[in-house]
């Protein structure tokens, strides 16, 4: 359906603080590397922006871009501001789905938020996985009109999006809550998560987790 045509927008650029700071994008699954599968599960989109290092850049399909956030490491509101400013409104896809690059399983939650989006018949602003009843909201499929406009509100009420929450952004708005029926939204913040879902270093085999990386806080 051409009305459910997508852009979207993977939020690769974090510190990954927790993991020692090994970059969450080059971790290894079977399916390759983070930022592998998280491109397989936009593999429908019109087009594509990754936002984080330039070096994602190397060996990317025409259809993705790349970018970063000024300053880099603003969160997730701010990459995801930065994803839609490179995706230019000329061509622009109604619905933008975006996606944290460490949720190994998103190929399989992105069918649900489609399916979940065709099915309404009140035109919802958008929807994301719901895990415990907990929001989701880095594994989602949102109308572009409503993601720009609550950014220009955030501007306008903050003068910026840097460090700002998910929850400030979208808080509040009715969209679908898709339940996840099996962990498809769990991340990989720490190496014990990272062993449960079967990914690894860029260096060892996937499965293999180091034991020796920190447990701090993560920074966004």
């Amino acid at each position: 359906m051409d009305d459910l045509a997508f852009d979207a927008v993977i939020l690769a650029g974090g510190r990954a603080s927790r993991l020692g700071g090994t970059p969450k994008p080059g971790l290894r699954t079977d399916g390759g590397s983070l930022l592998d599968r998280a491109l397989g599960a936009a593999e429908g989109a019109r087009r594509v922006a990754v936002v984080g290092p330039e070096d994602l850049r190397p060996g990317l399909a025409d259809r993705v871009v790349t970018t970063r956030e000024d300053p880099p490491f603003g969160g997730p509101v701010a990459g995801l501001a930065a994803g839609l400013a490179a995706l230019p409104d000329a061509g622009a896809a109604p619905w933008v789905l975006v996606l944290a690059v460490d949720v190994p399983r998103a190929a399989a939650a992105v069918p649900l938020l489609l399916r979940a989006v065709a099915q309404e018949p009140q035109a919802p602003p958008g929807a994301h996985l719901t895990s415990a009843g907990r929001a989701q909201w880095l594994v989602g499929l949102y109308r572009r009109g409503v993601l720009v406009e609550r950014l220009n509100a955030l501007r306008a009420e903050t003068g910026g999006v840097h460090g700002a929450s998910v929850r400030g952004l979208v808080g509040g708005l009715a969209f679908l809550e898709v339940p996840d029926p099996g962990g498809l939204a769990d991340d990989v913040d720490t190496w014990a998560d990272a062993a449960r879902l079967g990914v690894a270093a860029p260096d060892a085999a996937p499965g293999a987790a180091s034991d020796t990386a920190s447990d701090t806080v993560e920074d966004a």
